[in-house]
């Protein structure tokens, strides 16, 4: 891709910059930075985090390493990274306490209630992109969300997007942490926000306490093998036994780690209408999920980013719950219907989900 000649960051005018904060605010975006891409100490913290196998079965996170610690690399000639956040946390959503206290509900993280993200940001930020080439004319870029190796909260943070808490989420002091993260890498050389340098966790440590796997190993150290994020999405096989009674009722990530921290009472509900709760699945009957056929979980799923995992994944996390769900002969008929599953890992889950309903 050719790169046009772009003046010196020092020469932007200030009003541009101010210009494209608004642009950005107009396409939904809670706040708009800008940073160089250097971050050396987290590319550091990156090479210890692998080095520690905290990935788990993630193996694109060691193979793109580089990219994700070079920008220039992923997208020649960068200079500036944008990074913008888009609130997410639906409006109409039933209250998390109230759907994890009850083990006959399923909980789904609250980001993946509504429509999948990762189009929507991508499209906004095409959008911004366009609307600045209208400002300044022709330049190179790329945009990103969640689909490349980025190292999305070190950019942001960087940007004065927030600061990356103990957690190892990014949190604003106005706004907490239920936001989205989306990039655009750029040949334009902007001024750099400053950096958000000082961390507001303090001495807590709810975050750490509350994860029911002690996924956070440390302050800042989050050991995904754990993580029922990573255990519910990500891992393709069977889940630990070990952690399967952690898990209670969360069918699709968790939230634990940022429903107890502080700074959420400043959180804001999101404004975008395609991040409203579809399909009741932010207070789901388990019993009734377990019984969606595939061609029902594609159709209920549809836009959603709980696709990804497939019919499969999701039937291995619901037997989990209805394992760690109170004993009753509705949840036993809903396993029994599953015990001759053809598939040998829902089958296995399922067989304990029974072991489990029996000594209770």
């Amino acid at each position: 891709m050719h790169y046009p000649s772009h003046p010196p960051s020092d020469a932007v005018p200030s009003e541009i910059i101010a210009r494209i904060r608004e642009l950005g605010r107009l396409h939904g975006f809670g706040q708009v930075g800008f940073s160089s891409g250097v971050a050396d100490d987290d590319n550091a913290h990156l090479t210890d985090w692998l080095a520690a196998g905290y990935q788990g079965e993630m193996d694109w996170m060691a193979r793109h390493a580089a990219l994700r610690q070079a920008p220039g690399a992923l997208v020649e000639g960068t200079r500036t990274i944008i990074s913008v956040r888009m609130d997410y946390w639906p409006a109409d959503a039933t209250d998390p306490a109230q759907v994890l206290i009850d083990g006959t509900r399923g909980y789904v993280s609250r980001y993946a209630t509504g429509r999948d993200y990762h189009k929507l940001i991508r499209q906004r930020l095409q959008h911004l992109a366009d609307d600045i080439g209208k400002i300044i004319g022709p330049f190179g870029y790329r945009v990103f969300c969640d689909s490349a190796p980025v190292l999305e909260k070190a950019h942001a943070r960087n940007a004065a997007l927030g600061w990356i808490g103990k957690h190892t989420n990014l949190i604003h002091r106005q706004a907490g942490s239920w936001f989205f993260l989306g990039e655009i890498y750029t040949d334009l050389a902007l001024p750099p926000d400053p950096p958000v340098t000082q961390e507001h966790c303090g001495t807590c440590t709810r975050c750490i306490d509350v994860c029911p796997t002690r996924a956070i190993v440390a302050p800042y150290q989050l050991d995904a093998r754990l993580c029922i994020s990573y255990l519910t999405i990500e891992l393709k096989g069977g889940i630990p036994v070990e952690l399967r009674p952690l898990i209670g009722n969360r069918i699709y990530g968790c939230d634990d780690c940022q429903l107890v921290c502080p700074w959420n009472r400043f959180a804001r509900v999101s404004a975008e209408p395609d991040f409203r709760v579809r399909n009741s699945l932010d207070n789901p009957d388990l019993v009734a999920l377990f019984a969606w056929t595939e061609d029902e979980f594609l159709t209920r799923t549809e836009g959603s980013a709980i696709r990804r995992i497939g019919w499969l994944r999701w039937l291995r996390n619901i037997a989990v719950a209805l394992g760690n769900a109170p004993h009753s002969q509705r949840v036993h008929d809903a396993l029994m219907s599953r015990v001759k599953f053809p598939d040998s890992m829902v089958r296995e889950h399922v067989e304990w989900a029974l072991q489990q309903q029996a000594m209770t």
